[in-house]
């Protein structure tokens, strides 16, 4: 198999998955653990951000989950002995939780202005997004993925999020992608 266009030579420090193909695929991403400042403060952040539920907590680490998970936790916390990596260095920009509809974007929208923790939102064209950063500044997603059956390639993307239209448009119950 070649390797795509644009991506660097391997080196013998990666694996070479493009000589081959690979016996096994992953199914998703079943869990994010974050090195945090303090897990009890940030936990009750993700409690009120993102409405998960805490399965386990010390002062160490927390461990977190949404209340219709099927893991014994989606999010976990640990504390962190030094200060985080400055923005847009090499790490992790975000994680992207999903909403089950434009409704729930939209309380998601409010309740995080509230909170002072919103600071982007855009339309993807594939889905609706808000940005977020937690108490220690790191940032996650909270998106709205649209149904197959209303991707329209002519809609703009990466563009402003008018949420009130997408709701005009689709109704505040209309299920995403990802909720079925």
């Amino acid at each position: 198999m070649a390797i795509p266009s644009g991506l660097p030579k391997p080196t013998k420090l990666h694996f070479h998955a493009c000589d081959k193909m690979l016996s096994m695929t992953a199914l998703g991403l079943r869990h994010a653990v974050l090195w945090v400042s303090d897990p009890k403060a940030s936990a009750r952040f993700y409690q009120a951000a993102l409405g998960l539920e805490v399965k386990v907590e010390s002062d160490k680490a927390a461990f977190l989950s949404s209340p219709k998970s099927t893991t014994d936790h989606d999010l976990g916390l640990f504390r962190a002995r030094g200060s985080g990596a400055a923005p847009q260095h090499i790490g992790l920009y975000h994680l992207a939780w999903e909403v089950a509809t434009l409704g729930e974007l939209a309380d998601a929208k409010q309740r995080l202005a509230e909170m002072g923790a919103l600071v982007g939102e855009s339309n993807h064209g594939v889905s609706r997004s808000l940005y977020c950063h937690d108490p220690d500044g790191i940032e996650f997603e909270i998106m709205w993925e649209l149904p197959v059956e209303l991707w329209d390639p002519s809609d703009p993307s990466n563009v402003p999020l008018d949420l009130e239209a997408d709701i005009a448009r689709w109704g505040r119950d209309r299920p995403g992608r990802g909720s079925s």
